[in-house]
């Protein structure tokens, strides 16, 4: 991971404080009971509850040393005006060819999830929704060709 800011919404990083404060509380405790565990059956070589405990562990250490990363360059950002986009605003957008409604939070890449609809504003739809206006219409390049939106509505981030 390099050293660049992290860009998060407040609730971004209410999340990663949550989950890292989860892992170093009781997930540590719960893999620390797992490995005693283990290591009670006896012979090392052969004993699987105990190799999979070691690499649980190794993964959680290795998540709670990133969030604390991501956490210390952290740059929060929150829309304050709903008349430009800009991360943390809730966009509403009309797919020009389909037309169908489409409604997507901008955010950090650190915490973009296309299933909760949170898009980075660093993602080919999310560059080019920064700074637009409700009634502008928004190109993007994709795989299967030019996509045309109109941006319908900017809400403030929740």
């Amino acid at each position: 991971m390099s050293n660049e800011e992290v860009i998060l919404t407040p609730e971004g990083k209410l999340k990663l404080e949550q989950e890292l404060e989860e892992l170093k509380t009781v997930k540590r405790k719960e893999i620390s009971e797992r490995i005693k565990i283990a290591l009670s059956y006896g012979d090392l070589k052969e004993n699987f509850e105990y190799h999979s405990a070691k690499n649980d562990q190794a993964f959680m250490e290795t998540r709670i040393q990133t969030i604390e990363k991501m956490l210390k360059r952290a740059r929060v950002v929150e829309s304050s005006d709903a008349s430009t986009v800009q991360v943390g605003s809730i966009v509403v957008l009309n797919d020009v060819e389909l037309g169908e409604k489409l409604e997507y939070k901008i955010v950090g890449a650190a915490e973009a999830d296309v299933l909760q609809n949170k898009i980075s504003y660093e993602s080919p739809l999310g560059a080019a929704l920064l700074g637009k206006h409700v009634g502008d219409k928004i190109s993007v390049n994709a795989p299967m060709g030019v996509i045309e939106y109109e941006l319908l509505e900017i809400k403030l981030g929740e």
